[in-house]
């Protein structure tokens, strides 16, 4: 009966030492609810007017490069959760994305923003598009920019095809500009 109990406790010594150990003043890993971002090809972006050259992590998995050409023409819409006119936006994005499939990919940039807030809004209003994290708000200063929303339309190779600086009222609204500044007809 000894051997068993010395047996079961060097079990449980070995056991409790694993290599997922976490440092105590971490805070604790949790899954992310974001939609990992898409894989870009392996090509700098070009055109007259291009994005700042930053490469942004994304919650649900992989980065966004904006250095590199996104391949397929890309609506990239900076948003934040404590911004009012985002929060009516992203809904019309959402239905967008769902409507162009794979002819325009659309993708958000959380701004100046807390992870936990921005996932428990994209959660809470049903935003499914891939999401890159920008805390920060790197993106915004290499911009100059000091309000949200902003959405850059880019063409296939990377280069900024329209800047839409004002919030979005309809899916109509933006396929029509879509359609005009991307020549994607959906």
């Amino acid at each position: 009966m000894r051997r068993v109990a010395v047996l079961a406790a060097a079990l449980l010594a070995l056991t409790a030492c694993t290599s997922d150990a976490r440092n105590p003043d971490e805070p604790p890993r949790t899954e992310s609810t974001l939609t990992a971002c898409p894989d870009q090809p392996d090509r700098p972006a070009a055109g007259g007017e291009l994005l700042p050259d930053l490469d942004l992590d994304c919650p649900g998995g992989g980065s966004l490069d904006l250095g590199r050409a996104p391949g397929v023409p890309t609506v990239v819409n900076l948003w934040g959760s404590w911004c009012i006119p985002c929060r009516k936006e992203l809904p019309i994005l959402q239905d967008f994305a769902q409507g162009a499939g794979d002819a325009v990919r659309v993708v958000g940039v959380i701004s100046q923003d807390g992870l936990p807030q921005a996932e428990s809004f994209a959660h809470d209003a049903e935003v499914f598009f891939p999401n890159a994290f920008d805390g920060e708000g790197d993106l915004m200063i290499e911009l100059g920019l000091n309000a949200l929303p902003i959405t850059y339309f880019l063409d296939a190779a990377g280069g900024v095809a329209h800047v839409q600086r004002k919030p979005f009222t309809s899916v109509d609204e933006l396929r029509a500009l879509t359609a005009q500044h991307l020549g994607v007809q959906l």
